[in-house]
């Protein structure tokens, strides 16, 4: 669980990041898991776009991608989720919270 400081700070670092992928219509299948999962584990910080004709409220969306990916959802602001797991890799550098 992320306290109310390291959140912030993963929303700052958030603001400049581009989204990496989207979900749509189809909802979140085992594709778009494992590719969320690669980029999680080389950049430990991603943004989602969830598109408008998703099913369900994005807040949900995020919620259920964040638990599928053993992820931080770190904060869904409109249509766009912000999700963060710290990386086994030891080839990058980690993000300091």
């Amino acid at each position: 669980m992320l306290t109310s400081k390291q959140r912030s700070k993963l929303k700052s670092l958030a603001a400049n990041l581009s989204p990496i992928g989207q979900v749509g219509k189809e909802g979140i299948g085992a594709n778009m898991l494992a590719s969320f999962s690669d980029c999680l584990e080389k950049r430990e910080l991603i943004k989602i776009n969830i598109l408008e004709n998703s099913d369900g409220d994005p807040q949900e969306t995020g919620r259920e991608l964040a638990k599928k990916l053993g992820a931080e959802c770190v904060i869904v602001i409109g249509r766009k989720a912000v999700l963060y797991r710290r990386s086994q890799r030891k080839d990058i550098e980690h993000i300091k919270l």
